[in-house]
């Protein structure tokens, strides 16, 4: 099985679990997304201890990225995120930790918006 097949399959499973965690969380009607907090929180936990955990060890290379790239990621992109910048905060990197924390944040919003606001547009055409 290819490198990328290990990743594919991973995120299918972290996507699964995205939704079943996130569905059972949000049962409540709140206005809160607690389920996609929730799923972000434990994703960037479960990445921040994985990736140094997996660290060196004798793991697979494969297995490590089905974990890491296609779990996580499927579980949670921001898992990843928060570990790039945990990343550049540790070398020390604090202009870019931010840049990448404000961009993206903001940058993500305001792109989310843009296609909520094209699909309402295109569907009124």
């Amino acid at each position: 099985m290819t490198h990328m097949m290990y990743v594919g399959f991973g995120g299918a499973v972290g996507s699964m679990l995205r939704h079943a965690m996130a569905t059972f969380v949000q049962r409540h009607d709140v206005a809160f997304p607690i389920g996609t907090f929730t799923v972000n929180v434990v994703g960037c936990l479960a990445i921040g201890f994985l990736s140094e955990h997996l660290e060196g060890s004798s793991l697979d290379p494969r297995v490590r990225s089905a974990i890491l790239v296609g779990l996580l990621g499927g579980f949670t992109t921001f898992s990843t995120f928060s570990l790039d910048t945990l990343k550049l905060v540790e070398s020390r990197d604090y202009y870019l930790a931010m840049l990448n924390i404000i961009g993206s944040v903001v940058t993500c919003v305001v792109a989310a918006g843009v296609g909520y606001r094209l699909a309402k547009w295109w569907i009124s055409i």
